[in-house]
């Protein structure tokens, strides 16, 4: 095996996670493969010696590929921080309040992803949903450490106000939709999944669950198109519980108080845009998954 090769290897253990970030801080399941194929360049590039953290090394490079990418599109200039700003406070929630931020976050996003300024969004989706400290952010977003925090803080009140905003007006999210789709499935509901997945879905398994799959003759290949993907899930995931994955809403397949796969959903407005089926092992004990029945 070439040193490339295993750099593959290693970069491949923490593609999912960037994944989870990168959609999340863009919006955009397709976006998000490019700036996780952009890490995986610049790494193949660089090389892996004397790198001991490869995934926080690469979640770093994902979020500054991502924040470049948020202020070349932004048409608004973002708000400074500095000395002459006023103290916002430590509103740290509680994990009482965390555990509620985290179940409306993909609601909120879905709503504030504009008006969130890309230091903000970055900041927020980094510390709140997938825990990175605010020094390690702060390298990223080129602020103090306590600049970091009070850019936290301004954020997260935006996304309680948004997501608040959502309940009231009844607004569909990301975990509804996951939702609807379990339960179209496990119905045989052909019409309700078409309803769900955006026209050109993509399911695609890794390499565990592609062996998994054309075992049992469910899964042999990537599936494209809602109607080919609604047909392989029509009267299935009998078995599939509701889940979040590292905050995201999902699903997972659990055999003896285990997962034994994982379904990341990436959502795009109202739709499923790809659904990515997770069976190794080493991934999926990486994650953070809390499930519940839907």
């Amino acid at each position: 095996m070439t040193d490339s090769q295993a750099r593959a290897a290693r970069f491949e253990t923490h593609r999912q996670q960037l994944l989870a970030v990168a959609t999340r801080l863009l919006g955009s399941a397709t976006e998000a493969e490019d700036a996780v194929q952009e890490a995986w360049l610049r790494l193949d590039r660089a090389g892996d010696e004397g790198i001991e953290n490869l995934g926080g090394w690469l979640t770093t490079v994902v979020s500054r590929v991502i924040l470049d990418h948020l202020r070349t599109r932004s048409t608004r200039g973002e708000e400074t921080v500095g000395s002459g700003m006023p103290e916002l406070g430590n509103d740290d929630p509680n994990p009482e309040e965390l555990a509620v931020l985290t179940e409306s976050t993909a609601e909120a996003l879905a709503v504030v992803l504009d008006t969130l300024t890309p230091i903000e969004r970055v900041t927020f989706v980094l510390h709140d949903v997938f825990a990175v400290p605010f020094e390690e952010i702060a390298a990223i977003i080129d602020r103090s450490p306590v600049a970091t925090r009070q850019v936290a803080s301004r954020s997260r009140r935006k996304v309680r106000g948004a997501s608040e905003a959502n309940r009231a007006d009844g607004v569909a999210h990301p975990g509804s939709i996951v939702e609807a789709f379990l339960r179209a499935s496990r119905a045989g509901d052909f019409r309700a999944l078409l309803a769900v997945l955006d026209p050109e879905v993509t399911l695609r398994g890794d390499e565990t669950a592609l062996r998994m799959g054309m075992r049992s003759g469910w899964l042999a290949s990537d599936l494209h198109g809602a109607e080919a993907v609604a047909e392989q899930f029509s009267g299935k995931a009998q078995a599939a519980r509701m889940a979040r994955i590292d905050g995201v809403p999902g699903a997972v397949w659990v055999v003896g108080g285990k997962p034994r796969v994982v379904f990341r959903f990436a959502v795009e407005g109202d739709t499923i845009v790809t659904i990515n089926l997770i069976a190794d092992p080493d991934v999926i004990a990486a994650m953070n998954i809390v499930t519940r029945d839907v």
